[in-house]
């Protein structure tokens, strides 16, 4: 899986990656309260709102107070061990209400799921209820087990589900923005990654099932569309209804690519901005490429993993490319679409990587030139085919160090990427406030950059695109004026 979570901070508008709890919504009319917070990846987040949608059809609601909930849940990552000592910190937080209110129920949902169960129910008796990624429908029946003083559990992984006919609810929307996810698991086996133990084998969603979602999205006033997978390119559905499903020069005539659901997307209307997040180096293809750059509205940004710089450590990880191959891969990708903004993935420290190999990461940055990264230290994850057959040998001294060599180097070309916008005009989608000022409007043009500027007296609201002329910069955004 490629990270879809930022672990150094690089954009201060944006809020990735950290604990996420919903707005409440209306709960009046619901018997039931129930909390959901979430950790890690955009896929937790969007798994959340699928949550949220059969929680309200049992006749739960949303609320913001933990402490009066019926049913508190936490929705994990298991990417790095921070992120589970986060967890765990936090339902012992959660416990310590229950205590004070017995009739409440305890459930962990996602990646943590599956690993440690036993732990979380038994040992330390955190938790009433725990349910894996595939199995959110099963939700309601464990609840009700709970409440009888039985353990609720469900972590079996499917071959088949994507929750295509649940309509997310949209947990603490800004009613512009809306993540819709297109397929479920991950057939990538990097070595140092938990997720496709966690979230099974690939699926891809069916198609007319997301452009319906997209397209009730645009009707209810949103703007922008964020496809989600743990590899989007691979994303892949045959379309059974269409009878003709012969093969052309090795192509199914009703396959649809990932390349043709981002023109399906792209073409519900031309004001409906599309991204996606995220991709396998391996598996982003020519048509892809040519696919965004024929349509405005497909954003010119890509969030193009590396990992590490040098070959071995490639190797190694399970990446299945090599320096050369990612080089080559990111210059096909400025030669189709010339300034389009691309991102990434690096960990520092993996398994026996020498101060050399170290280098070849940082030189690597310098060619690609990122806007942003997000940058980690290996952190081993048990169960990983790393830790099967690698040694951790790279002390945690170094590791850091070598962190905030990385971090220095993605702060100074974060820096040089937004002083080159100095002076040019971009058009920005108004996504609200400012977090720095209620005077401000913040946004992000075409390659994901955050914009601010002032509101000034025009006449524009959420939602509306505005063309913004960028006069300063920090690290981490772009300051302009609308013209």
């Amino acid at each position: 899986m490629e990270t879809l979570q930022l672990e150094t901070k690089v954009h201060d508008e944006l809020r990735q990656g950290e604990a996420y709890a919903p707005f409440a919504n209306d709960i009046n009319g619901f018997e039931k309260k129930f909390y959901i917070e979430s950790y890690g990846c955009q896929m937790n987040f969007s798994d959340s709102e699928i949550v949220a949608s059969i929680l309200n059809k049992e006749g739960f609601g949303a609320t913001r107070n933990y402490e009066e909930a019926d049913v508190v849940l936490i929705n994990t990552c298991s990417i790095r061990e921070k992120a589970e000592q986060t967890i765990r910190k936090r339902l012992t937080e959660f416990k310590r209400v229950k205590e004070q209110n017995p009739g409440m129920l305890i459930g962990v949902l996602g990646c943590m799921a599956e690993r440690l169960k036993a732990k979380l129910l038994e040992e330390e008796k955190l938790v009433d209820i725990v349910i894996g990624p595939d199995a959110y429908r099963s939700l309601p029946g464990l609840i009700e087990e709970a409440e009888t003083g039985q353990k609720g559990v469900n972590v079996l992984l499917s071959r088949e589900e994507t929750y295509a006919d649940i309509s997310p609810v949209r947990l603490d929307s800004n009613g512009v923005t809306a993540f819709v996810s297109i397929m479920r698991g991950c057939n990538n086996m990097c070595s140092f990654c938990v997720v496709p133990f966690t979230r099974g084998r690939e699926r891809s969603r069916d198609a007319h099932s997301i452009v319906r979602e997209a397209q009730d999205l645009f009707e209810k006033g949103y703007r922008e569309v964020t496809l989600l997978g743990q590899n989007v390119d691979s994303y892949y559905w045959v379309d059974e209804s269409v009878s003709n499903g012969s093969a052309l020069n090795g192509a199914v005539a009703n396959a649809v690519t990932f390349a043709k659901l981002l023109e399906m997307v792209a073409l519900i209307h031309p004001t409906l901005r599309v991204r996606f997040s995220t991709s396998h180096p391996k598996d982003i293809t020519e048509e892809v490429l040519r696919t965004m750059a024929k349509y405005d509205n497909i954003c010119k940004y890509i969030h193009l993993p590396l990992q590490s710089g040098n070959t071995r450590i490639l190797q190694l990880m399970n990446r299945t490319y090599t320096r050369e191959w990612y080089m080559a891969k990111v210059e096909q990708i400025r030669n189709i679409i010339p300034g389009c903004g691309i991102s990434s993935d690096v960990i520092a420290g993996f398994c026996t990587e020498t101060e050399e190999e170290h280098q070849d990461t940082l030189l690597m940055m310098e060619f690609a030139k990122y806007d942003m990264s997000y940058m980690f230290f290996y952190s081993e994850r048990p169960g990983t085919l790393a830790a099967r057959r690698y040694k951790d040998d790279v002390p945690e001294e170094v590791k850091k160090r070598r962190l905030q060599e990385i971090v220095k180097l993605q702060n100074r070309l974060s820096l040089e990427s937004n002083q080159r916008d100095i002076g040019k005009v971009f058009t920005v989608l108004i996504e609200g406030e400012s977090k720095r000022s209620e005077m401000d409007w913040m946004g992000r043009n075409t390659q994901n950059k955050v914009v601010v500027f002032p509101k000034e007296a025009h006449r524009y609201k959420k939602g509306d695109y505005v063309q913004v002329k960028v006069n300063s910069c920090t690290q981490a955004t772009l300051l302009g004026q609308i013209i």
